[in-house]
């Protein structure tokens, strides 16, 4: 039998970090936010969103000591791992998994959405499943093609949001974006409260899956420093974003007409200068940009998550498996049929609440990633009792203000989502379950020592066949099994 390898290759700078960290999220201004509208109203959802920027501010000026500290392409399955032993590395890989394997279906449907005012007459389903397709081929040709490619999208997509708040900037009215604005009414009441706690899960994915760049980091270049620049100037520029693309888009006309819909930006746009002009035409065509800045990078990303899962016998080993460019391709290829067969549902409420399906998976997606930065800030203060001798490159600003903040925030939006999401709760409890039976069937196989990447060592540049399981052979790189007493090669 072939031995296969396992193992990443460093080429990422800061800049593509940065791209990446952007380019995951991006989407969420071009779409999903406005479903925050429907329940909060704009003034309502300005709060929600204003809450969640706080928490998550302070959670990735506190997750990048981690990233920094322990740059493998786990991210925070690794970090938990560490903190919390095999259970505590169950637990956040599996919150993140659903994070990352959820996100895409919708994403994908919003760009077939996207294509259809582009194209009017084309199926939104077909041409969700078609950029699946084409995304899992361009995340097989290796990730400098990949990264390059991401970083592209995403510049070409924050100035098309530019050009986007510019264009109706004109028309813009604040007593637009005020006007029924406490969910529906013009003044705040209690009723209000409700409304803004049933928007958090929208305001969240203006910033969901901006820590998957963690998951790259065992494919950067001196990790240490490129982590903690993407990340920062990331939440940096996606917290900017967020206030313009809502402010805009809500005084420029009546924003009711806008909420429920995958296609808002382009909508008002249209308020503004008319539905046959060239900017709304152009708007729809490079806003797609935003899109599949978002698709390719989570996609990108979840292939790396469940690549570390596996490798680390979470999963199936042949999920860790790379091919010659040193893409976990059977990683990327499962992420893509979940998707499309996720796609494929999208007639169907499984759910049973009345949303639209990309609304509920949103809202799916939102439990994966709040219950992750839950566990994350609990390995952040873990490690600092357990090892404080471990190297910090960067050290989290404000500790412990900072990661207390982030993690009473991220209690508060769960607690929320459950109460105003029940349904879907009930769905991801479910999805835990069937995650906790395979992690319990197979637990003989998971190792039961962290896997610590020498960051030391030299970069390889020719391909190296291996078996990951056979002990004294080299992976790759030089790699370290350590735990609280003992540390030798492998």
């Amino acid at each position: 039998m072939g031995k296969q390898k396992s193992t990443l290759k460093r080429k990422l700078n800061a800049f593509h970090l940065w791209g990446i960290a952007v380019g995951l999220v991006i989407s969420g201004d071009y779409f999903g936010w406005s479903y925050g509208w429907a329940s909060g109203g704009t003034l309502g959802f300005l709060i929600a969103t204003l809450f969640v920027a706080v928490m998550y501010v302070t959670f990735i000026f506190s997750f990048t000591e981690m990233s920094c500290a322990i740059p493998q392409a786990g991210g925070p399955f690794a970090y938990a791992r560490r903190a919390f032993g095999p259970i505590g590395g169950f637990f956040a890989g599996t919150f993140t998994l659903i994070e990352y394997v959820c996100a895409p279906p919708s994403i994908a449907l919003a760009i077939g959405a996207y294509f259809s005012d582009l194209v009017p007459g084309l199926s939104p389903v077909a041409i969700a499943i078609v950029a699946y397709g084409l995304f899992a081929a361009l995340n097989l040709c290796g990730v400098s093609a990949a990264a390059t490619f991401e970083l592209a999208v995403t510049i070409i997509a924050i100035c098309e949001l530019l050009v986007f708040m510019g264009v109706v900037a004109p028309g813009f009215e604040l007593t637009n974006f005020l006007s029924h604005g406490w969910a529906g009414s013009n003044t705040f009441s209690m009723g209000t409260i409700g409304g803004i706690c049933a928007s958090i899960p929208f305001a969240i994915w203006f910033f969901l899956a901006i820590e998957g760049a963690s998951m790259s980091a065992e494919e950067a270049k001196n990790p240490q420093v490129t982590v903690k620049k993407g990340f920062i100037t990331g939440i940096i520029t996606l917290v900017i974003l967020a206030a313009g693309v809502m402010m805009f888009a809500g005084g420029s006309g009546d924003w009711k007409q806008l909420s429920n819909l995958n296609d808002p930006l382009p909508k008002a746009m249209m308020m503004v200068v008319g539905q046959k002009s060239s900017w709304v035409h152009m708007l729809v065509f490079l806003g797609l940009f935003g899109l599949l800045a978002s698709f390719h990078g989570i996609i990108m990303e979840a292939g790396r998550q469940i690549f570390a899962l596996s490798r680390a016998g979470y999963l199936p080993k042949s999920l860790s498996w790379v091919n010659r460019r040193a893409v976990p391709h059977w990683a990327i290829i499962s992420t893509a049929v979940f998707g499309i067969v996720c796609v494929l549902c999208n007639s169907f409420d499984p759910f049973f609440n009345g949303q639209s399906l990309t609304a509920n998976i949103i809202t799916l997606a939102c439990f994966g990633s709040i219950t992750m930065y839950i566990i994350s800030m609990m390995s952040l203060f873990r490690l600092r009792k357990t090892e404080p001798n471990l190297e910090r490159p960067y050290k989290a600003i404000c500790y412990p203000t900072f990661p207390i903040i982030a993690l009473i925030g991220a209690v508060i939006c769960f607690v929320l989502m459950i109460y105003y999401n029940f349904n879907v709760f009930v769905a991801f409890i479910i999805l835990m379950t069937l995650c906790y039976g395979y992690y319990v069937y197979n637990r003989k196989a998971i190792k039961e020592d962290f896997v610590v990447i020498d960051d030391n060592a030299p970069e390889v540049e020719d391909e190296i066949e291996s078996d990951v399981e056979s002990e004294g052979e080299l992976i790759g790189e030089t790699v370290y099994v350590q735990d609280s007493n003992r540390k030798h090669n492998i």
